[in-house]
């Protein structure tokens, strides 16, 4: 057997099908793409569709849910704030709160709060106002003899949006209850002619 004497087993390669090449190739003239309309014209693609079958982004299942009240936290490890001190980009004799470390460029987004993660050692003694930490992070600082202080978070809206709607439906119940009147026992119907 030699190099030029190998070829491909029949029916492996197929040959390109040209269109639009005259009617006596079988696919001249509408080229294989029918009479007018859309898919007939050039640049046209529509996007997702599969022909009528279901398509792939429907065949598959959903998954998940997008949590409107779940808070983004900007992260940092212990490691990157040891570094941070190390470089002296944060002066660790005073309270390292989350603007600091923005206007470090520790952080790029203070977004809702900085969140401290246990990753790396902490050998520097630091005081730390932040919005979260980790059971982990919170060890590693306290090892190294600092504090961290977990900030309180901001009242949302959607907490002063219920305080309001609920606002009426107390005074209404503080009110009292009308007195009965001396007619209360009465029939209220109409008298009987004699």
């Amino acid at each position: 057997m030699r190099l030029n004497e190998i070829s491909d087993k029949h029916g492996a390669t197929k040959a390109r099908k040209r269109v639009g090449r005259g009617i006596g190739s079988g696919t001249g003239k509408t080229a294989s793409r029918g009479v007018k309309g859309q898919k007939s014209r050039s640049g046209v693609a529509i996007k997702g569709f599969e022909g009528g079958q279901m398509p792939i982004h429907r065949r598959l299942p959903k998954r998940g849910f997008h949590n409107y009240t779940g808070k983004r936290f900007s992260e940092i490890g212990l490691d990157t704030l040891q570094t941070a001190i190390d470089a002296k980009k944060i002066d660790a004799s005073k309270p390292v709160t989350e603007k600091g470390l923005k206007d470090a460029g520790i952080i790029t987004h203070l977004r809702d709060g900085v969140r401290v993660l246990g990753n790396g050692v902490l050998t520097v003694k630091v005081t730390l106002e932040v919005a979260g930490a980790t059971k982990s992070a919170i060890a590693g600082v306290e090892t190294a003899g600092g504090t961290i202080t977990i900030l309180q978070p901001k009242a949302d809206k959607s907490a002063k949006t219920e305080r309001r709607k609920t606002k009426g439906k107390k005074d209404k119940a503080k009110q009292p209850a009308a007195a009965p009147t001396k007619d209360a026992g009465k029939d209220a119907g109409p008298e009987k002619a004699e």
